[in-house]
C-alpha cells in the first residue's frame, strides 16, 4: 500500500473501515464516511446515491462477522490535489473478484476524508 502522500493513509484507513461488518451494519458510522454527494457504480452496474447506499449497506455482502468478508489486495493511493485522493485495489469476496476505484475528498477539518465516488468492476 502506498501511504506516503498527504491524505492517502487516512483514505486507505477509511476505505478499509467501509469493508468491515461493524461499519457496514451501522448507519451512523457509514454516514460519517460517505460524502454528501457520494455516488457508486457497483459491480452489477447499478448506480447508487448516498441515501440508497446507506439504506442497503447493512444487508449487502460483507455485513456479518460470520459471513464472507472483503479481502482487499494491492491498495495504492495518489493525491490528485489538496483534499482529493484516488485509491485503486482489488477485492475478493465469496470467490468473486473485482477491481475497485475510489475518490476521497476532504472538504474541511471537521468532516475529514469521505468517499466521494466508488466503482467496482468484476474480474472474470
Amino acid at each position: 500500500m502506498s501511504t506516503n502522500t498527504d491524505g492517502v493513509a487516512e483514505a486507505i484507513e477509511r476505505e478499509l473501515l467501509l469493508m468491515s461488518p461493524g461499519v457496514r451494519t451501522s448507519r451512523s458510522l457509514a454516514d460519517r464516511l460517505l460524502d454528501p454527494e457520494f455516488v457508486e457504480v457497483g459491480a452489477s452496474g447499478r448506480r447508487w446515491d448516498r441515501q440508497a447506499m446507506l439504506a442497503a449497506l447493512p444487508d449487502m455482502q460483507g455485513g456479518t462477522e460470520s459471513g464472507p468478508q472483503y479481502e482487499p489486495v494491492g491498495m495504492t493511493g495518489t493525491a490528485l490535489a489538496p483534499g482529493l485522493v484516488h485509491l485503486t485495489y482489488e477485492t475478493t469476496i465469496d470467490g468473486r473478484r473485482a477491481r475497485r476505484s475510489s475518490i476521497w475528498r476532504r472538504l474541511d477539518e471537521t468532516s475529514g476524508w469521505r468517499m466521494y465516488y466508488h466503482q467496482a468492476t468484476p474480474v472474470p
